[in-house]
């Protein structure tokens, strides 16, 4: 044993333990103070070897509470432990152990963690502004039609469990509908891959999912007065298509869950769900996806040698009857003056022949159903 220029023996009222962090035994002991700690089994010879011996620079503080003062030691076990109850033991051992605090934070240390806690949560609302939308805008265009297609079948299990039953099925009105669709189709350079259909429910909306597919409400066409006014929506949703808007959407709104759903195929579970409350029910897309689709449908209806105008109007009167509703096609897109004087500034006399003879127009007008309304 080494020479002591102090020692401390355990009291009885206040008893210092050791556990050497390989068992759970809870061992009275005595100490010693030389040139290192060194821990004695309570009641040993003074020529006792002790149990264990730490260097003064490897103690540091554990937490522990009032009254007792907590050691391990770094040299040690790693779950080695030292309580000491005694103040005098314990003044003396603190005065020894120059490195008592120093795993503990200081200011200057409290500070860096504050600074780098700042600067993570400035990189997370950096990556969710701009990143973001970034891989939203580079990945949609790359994601496979296969995949497209998946998940625009499980949105429009969705989507037909709000509207309930099937598509719209009169023959004169889906020849005359599949006509209108197709020519648009042509224009607006999409392959025949793309479907359209109408569901007959009242409300008056238009939407389009991944995959190539559109929809079109009974609610919308009852309103239409014209095919101009009907082909105006329809090439609007292309362009939604064109520019994969749906699927930027759902990136964005999905975020990290829907890429990682889509590394590991998983994109007809909760993605999907995700997509169709958030883009088919709620249809909401940012306004310079609304902007790219209305160019689209301007310059569509201008290649049919038609005017884009009668689509404003229709969607005009629409959200003038029902804007309060919150469920009308101003939901998905939203009306301003500016939108509709835009569509009134690209107004051209017809130069194209019209888009349906009369007898088809009524056809439409009745795809669900009844003699249909002009």
């Amino acid at each position: 044993m080494s020479d002591v220029s102090a020692e401390a023996a355990a009291q009885p009222g206040n008893p210092t333990i050791f556990f050497d962090g390989v068992s759970s035994r809870r061992r009275k002991v005595a100490l010693t103070f030389g040139d290192a700690l060194e821990i004695l089994e309570e009641g040993e010879a003074q020529d006792q070897q002790p149990i264990s011996r730490w260097a003064y620079a490897d103690i540091r503080r554990a937490d522990s509470p009032a009254g007792l003062l907590r050691l391990a030691c770094t040299s040690a076990a790693p779950l080695a432990r030292l309580e000491i109850r005694d103040a005098s033991v314990a003044a003396e051992l603190t005065a020894r152990c120059t490195r008592l605090d120093e795993h503990q934070t200081t200011r200057r240390g409290t500070v860096k963690i504050v600074g780098w806690s700042l600067a993570a949560a400035v990189s997370i609302v950096c990556v969710v502004l701009f990143g973001v939308p970034l891989a939203a805008d580079r990945l949609a265009p790359l994601v496979p039609k296969p995949i497209e297609r998946r998940i625009g079948d499980a949105a429009e299990v969705q989507m037909k469990t709000i509207f309930g039953r099937g598509a719209c099925d009169d023959p004169a009105g889906q020849a005359a509908f599949a006509k209108l669709v197709n020519r648009l189709r042509d224009v607006a350079g999409l392959d025949e891959s793309m479907t359209a259909a109408v569901l007959p429910t009242g409300v008056p909306n238009a939407f389009a999912l991944p995959g190539g597919k559109v929809f079109m409400l009974k609610g919308l066409l009852d309103k239409a007065q014209s095919p101009d006014e009907v082909a105006g929506i329809l090439a609007h949703e292309l362009g939604h298509l064109r520019h994969h808007d749906n699927m930027r959407g759902l990136i964005y709104n999905g975020g990290t869950s829907f890429l990682i759903g889509l590394l590991f195929g998983d994109v007809t579970g909760s993605s999907a769900v995700i997509f169709a409350s958030r883009s088919v029910v709620e249809a909401s897309y940012s306004r310079e996806a609304e902007t790219g689709a209305d160019t689209f449908a301007i310059e569509t209806m201008h290649a049919l040698g038609r005017s884009p105008k009668p689509a404003a109007e229709l969607m005009f009167r629409i959200t003038g009857k029902e804007g309060g509703s919150g469920f009308t096609i101003l939901s998905s897109h939203p009306l301003t003056e500016d939108r509709l004087a835009r569509m009134t500034k690209e107004d051209r006399p017809a130069s194209g022949p019209p888009l349906l003879t009369d007898a088809e127009w009524h056809a439409l007008k009745g795809i669900c159903g009844g003699s249909g309304k002009i």
